[in-house]
């Protein structure tokens, strides 16, 4: 079985599904994480293979949602999701049981324990609005630690788990801050636009996810159809002046304002630098939005580099910009 939404083929020298905290722990105790390289895999929907890993990957397994407390003045609600549990049966569960704040994420491939740690995001909403804590295992002692949100060191797809502290704690899960009271965060303007197309001023948490699932797969690849990892790119951030520059260049060119300069939005970049439904190899660009690299049968990791390098190279020599690697390459 392959275990990447890529589907690219990949091997390593040892391959362990960890279903509850005590094998971890024993894992750690044998030393099997201190003798060679790990890599805890989630759903495989970030990750390029390209070639035999030289080490463990732990493939994490371990399930259980549960409502740990509510609070009837504010109608928070804290719930607790294992690492290993898939993310968005996590939304849908919570959709089921009237717990609200997670449905702008719906439909997002991947596991529950790799959201904190990349810190997904889409249409207006990031893992870290509505995490409260994470628990993770120490990955030389089995020490037990709780992580509080502001501990966890937010950052446009990334966190400390991914930063300062990579590969010192395992994910094992996570806890949210969601509500009794359904708010609908609307903000995103492709989102606001859909439902208005929809006729939903007043959506249900159901029609808000479904709308946002609609959204996500109308422009993007679905893994059991089209292997890819997502969005392959991160969206560069440029200073103002840089921004202005390009402005006067490319007076269409899509950007956001943020606290130190201007987010670009890479696939503009990669789309105006003529690669948007191109190949190379057995790898290709989506035809539907350039920030997805495909695999069209076959496909090997190295192939799927070499397109990424060569994307890179161009939007570097026609904006200055650098394209920064979302998907990781193991």
């Amino acid at each position: 079985m392959i275990y990447n939404t890529f589907g690219i083929p990949a091997t390593a020298d040892h391959y362990i599904e960890v279903t509850d905290r005590q094998q971890l722990l024993d894992l750690i105790a044998q030393g099997t994480l201190s003798s060679a390289p790990f890599f805890v895999l989630g759903g495989g929907s970030n990750v390029v293979f390209t070639g035999h890993y030289h080490g463990t990957i732990l493939h994490l397994e371990n399930k259980g949602i549960h409502l740990l407390s509510t609070d009837s003045t504010s109608g928070t609600l804290l719930v607790e999701a294992a690492a290993g549990e898939q993310w968005d049966a996590f939304v849908q569960h919570s959709i089921n049981n009237s717990w609200h704040g997670a449905e702008n994420l719906a439909a997002i491939p991947g596991t529950v324990g790799a959201a904190p740690v990349q810190n997904v995001g889409a249409y207006g909403l990031e893992a870290k609005d509505i995490i409260h804590s994470v628990r993770a295992i120490h990955t030389a002692t089995g020490q037990e630690k709780v992580f509080t949100n502001a501990e966890c060191q937010f950052g446009y797809r990334s966190s400390i788990f991914k930063q300062s502290l990579q590969g010192q704690y395992i994910v094992w899960s996570v806890t949210f801050r969601l509500s009794s009271t359904f708010t609908p965060q609307v903000n995103y303007k492709a989102l606001s636009d859909a439902l208005s197309a929809a006729g939903l001023v007043h959506p249900t948490a159901r029609q808000l996810a479904d709308i946002v699932a609609s959204l996500r797969w109308s422009k993007l690849p679905r893994p059991d159809e089209t292997g890819s990892a997502g969005s392959f790119f991160k969206n560069p951030i440029v200073t103002p002046q840089h921004y202005e520059q390009l402005k006067t260049h490319h007076p269409d060119i899509v950007a956001y304002p943020v606290a130190d300069g201007y987010k670009l939005a890479a696939g503009w970049l990669i789309e105006h630098a003529g690669w948007k439904g191109r190949t190379l190899g057995r790898c290709g660009v989506y035809e539907k939005q350039a920030l997805v690299l495909v695999n069209l049968g076959g496909c090997s990791g190295s192939e799927v580099i070499a397109l990424a390098d060569a994307i890179t190279a161009d939007v570097k020599r026609l904006y200055g910009v650098t394209l920064e690697k979302e998907a990781i390459i193991i």
